[in-house]
């Protein structure tokens, strides 16, 4: 009996314990820049987007490169001599609306930016993606100019850190 007891405790603790270890597993979607890779090049962005926001294409493509130098990952470098491309579009600026209060004045808007970008390998002659990113800021209308500029500000912050995320983690 008491070995019965004993080999019923025994298969419960080992039951119990492997239910915790698979709790604690996890894996990653992708893994790091392939180890031929070291530099990128990142030319200005193109402004096909028709918004008239000025200085949105240098804006982005300087936060993008700023992204990529805090990120450590792969060194900016002229096109000649990068191992790897990230260019681009800026395809849309729109603004919408988002709240309405009463006696429909409008209080706050959404400035959502769009950008197609493809990331090449020039090392292998590959193509590694091409995609479109979208994001927002939004912003107090009541709040003059500088509410517009600074939601403008957090989309692309917001955009340059998933293209970053994407092609140095998407492998």
């Amino acid at each position: 009996m008491m070995t019965a007891r004993r080999t019923f405790l025994i298969i419960l603790a080992a039951g119990a314990l492997l239910n915790v270890l698979q709790g604690c597993l996890y894996s990653f979607k992708g893994g790091s820049v392939p180890p031929h890779l070291k530099t990128i090049a990142i030319p200005l962005f193109d402004d096909q987007s028709g918004s008239g926001e000025s200085n949105i294409r240098e804006s982005f493509t300087n936060k993008l490169k700023d992204r990529f130098r805090q990120d450590n990952s792969l060194r900016i470098a002229e096109k000649a001599a990068a191992d790897a491309l990230l260019e681009g579009t800026i395809s849309s600026v729109t603004t919408t609306p988002l709240v309405v209060t009463t006696g429909e004045t409008l209080s706050k808007q959404r400035v959502t930016i769009s950008v197609k970008v493809t990331y090449q390998d020039l090392t292998l002659k590959k193509k590694i993606y091409e995609k479109e990113f979208s994001d927002n800021g939004d912003y107090d209308v009541t709040g003059g100019p500088n509410q517009r500029l600074t939601a403008i500000g957090a989309a692309l912050d917001k955009l340059t850190e998933s293209i970053l995320n994407d092609t140095v983690a998407g492998w």
